[in-house]
């Protein structure tokens, strides 16, 4: 007989964004490194069904799925450390609880009784909590909860904690996460906020059996020990997370820490090996220690907020690695960039890439830069929204179509090269509804894209409504813009090339996505190839004396 699945909470407390999911990622990463089966998932308080409709600026990137789950940037995380595909089971929201218990009220499967938080809700969310580990065998699952200990919207999933380790016993943990302040004027660190927070925790009938300590400074032993006594936990279980230079030291740090080893003592079970993380250790090596150097510039509408375009930030540092080379990313904001000062918004980059997004802010700009790279032979890369801009962008400065548009932004256009996919035209609703999670696309033997894959069949996660127009596909392909990747059930058209130009390549599907430390998605790593290789040629020419266009 198997064992039976464990569960591991992850609360957090005094402050948000101390990084519950990266101690999460970590925490699995190094029970995965030991042998283990592992998950991770989110619990989500706001009472939106998924994030799929909320503003990059209120939530950050939306993570989407092989499945079409549009879910929590967290989940990237864990995707990026653990190498292994989430679902849509990996991300439970408020919002998804109550609509379940709602549903079957309304089929009548509570019997004339009545609804209530406890037991209705909380059931829901231990039966959600509970499918990854009866489904698909896990030996551990890991369960982040958003937000605050003390928050009123977390307070339906304390309390299901709470049931789950009265019903489970020695088959469940709370890993509560804290910060430990320094106050500069006192010249000390202060344990009264992780108190207090405890005591919050304690309150709500859950007694956390491991404590991470956020901190700027060590944890010497006595305050170690202070910790211990007032929070009820042993002095081991006090875990010190000092800040790190990036979050892939984490799993390094929480090693040293023996983060893992004191989780498997808790819950007794008996270590099958030492974790290994070397391959983990040599991306270290080779992201902390490059060769080289390359700056890319990143346009789009939302870089104040940097977590919008997570995904994409991240696939850099790990095409980088690979690369051997370090991605500086220049943040450009496309509502800048116009015609007159283009030059000097992207002028000695390395490479450019046109992030995806939505709606008609920022559009004008985003034109511009794309024509900038096509004519100057700069490195391109366009991403879903990119790859349409640059469809829009040759259509009028290369075939003339000077009305050329895409429908989202221009529904009467005289040339609607981009258009509303045909199964979109009849939905109403926005939640959900898009082209989401994976399909496969063909590619064409010769390209860029088919030498950076080395196969001619990949599967790419999508999250889009319109497409390329396909009555307008021969007049591009005769001008040298190339469709290189097509869907073979729809006739989508995937990705496309510029034929004669170093390096341009566009994507109507999502590749950020699948980018993880161990692999590195294809299309970033040539990117950042192609990068390398350009600022090499300038380099060369500028020793010589020699200029490239407008540079």
């Amino acid at each position: 007989m198997s064992e039976p699945t464990k569960y591991i909470f992850v609360t957090g407390g005094v402050t948000s964004s101390l990084g519950k999911g990266i101690i999460s990622a970590s925490l699995a990463k190094l029970l995965q490194s030991r042998g283990y089966r592992v998950t991770i998932q989110k619990l989500d308080p706001y009472i939106n069904v998924d994030p799929g409709t909320l503003n990059p600026y209120e939530h950050g990137e939306c993570y989407v799925t092989d499945d079409g789950a549009e879910t929590d940037l967290d989940l990237g995380h864990y995707e990026r450390f653990l190498n292994v595909p989430t679902s849509q089971a990996n991300n439970i929201t408020t919002g998804r609880i109550y609509q379940s218990v709602i549903e079957k009220e309304r089929r009548g499967e509570y019997l004339g009784k009545t609804v209530q938080i406890i037991p209705h809700i909380t059931d829901e969310i231990k039966r959600c909590i509970q499918i990854l580990g009866t489904r698909n065998n896990f030996d551990f699952v890991i369960t982040e909860i958003g937000g605050t200990v003390g928050d009123i919207e977390s307070l339906p999933y304390i309390e299901a904690v709470r049931q789950l380790k009265w019903e489970k016993d020695e088959d469940c943990i709370v890993v509560h996460l804290t910060l430990i302040p320094y106050l500069t004027a006192a010249g000390e660190l202060k344990t009264k906020p992780t108190q207090h927070s405890v005591k919050t925790l304690l309150e709500n009938g859950v007694q956390p059996d491991i404590l991470v300590c956020r901190t700027e400074h060590e944890l010497n032993p006595q305050i170690r020990n202070k910790i211990a006594k007032f929070c009820n936990v042993t002095p081991n279980a006090v875990i010190q997370s000092i800040d790190a230079d990036t979050i892939y030291d984490v799993p390094v740090l929480m090693m040293e820490e023996k983060l893992d080893e004191v989780v498997l003592e808790k819950l007794h079970v008996k270590a099958r090996k030492k974790p290994d993380l070397r391959k983990w250790t040599e991306f270290l090596e080779r992201y902390k220690h490059p060769r080289h150097k390359v700056t890319i510039g990143l346009v789009g509408k939302y870089v104040e907020l940097k977590d919008s375009y997570k995904s994409i930030a991240e696939a850099f540092n790990h095409s980088g690695a690979a690369n051997e080379t370090q991605v500086e990313i220049r943040w450009v904001h496309s509502e800048d960039i116009y015609a007159r000062n283009v030059d000097e918004k992207l002028g000695g980059l390395d490479g450019i890439l046109v992030a995806p997004g939505f709606g008609s802010r920022g559009i004008d700009g985003k034109i511009e830069a794309i024509r900038y790279a096509r004519e100057n032979a700069i490195p391109f890369f366009g991403i879903c929204l990119g790859m349409q801009i640059a469809t829009i962008e040759f259509a009028r400065n290369v075939l003339g179509l000077a009305d050329a548009h895409s429908t989202e932004m221009k529904e009467y256009t005289q040339h609607p090269v981009i258009s509303l996919m045909a199964e979109q035209k009849r939905i109403v609703n926005k939640g959900g509804t898009m082209r989401l999670g994976s399909y496969p696309c063909r590619l064409i033997k010769g390209s860029k894209a088919f030498k950076a894959y080395g196969v001619e069949m990949i599967d790419e996660r999508h999250r889009h409504r319109f497409e390329f127009n396909n009555d307008y596909k021969e007049q591009f392909e005769q001008a040298g813009f190339r469709c290189v990747g097509i869907n073979p059930e729809s006739g989508l058209v995937e990705l496309i090339e510029l034929e004669g130009h170093p390096y341009f390549v566009a994507s109507q599907f999502h590749p950020e996505y699948k980018s993880t430390v161990m692999n590195p998605h294809p299309l970033f790593v040539s990117f950042v190839r192609a990068a390398l290789e350009y600022r090499g040629k300038e380099n060369a020419l500028s020793k010589r004396g020699g200029q490239v266009a407008t540079h």
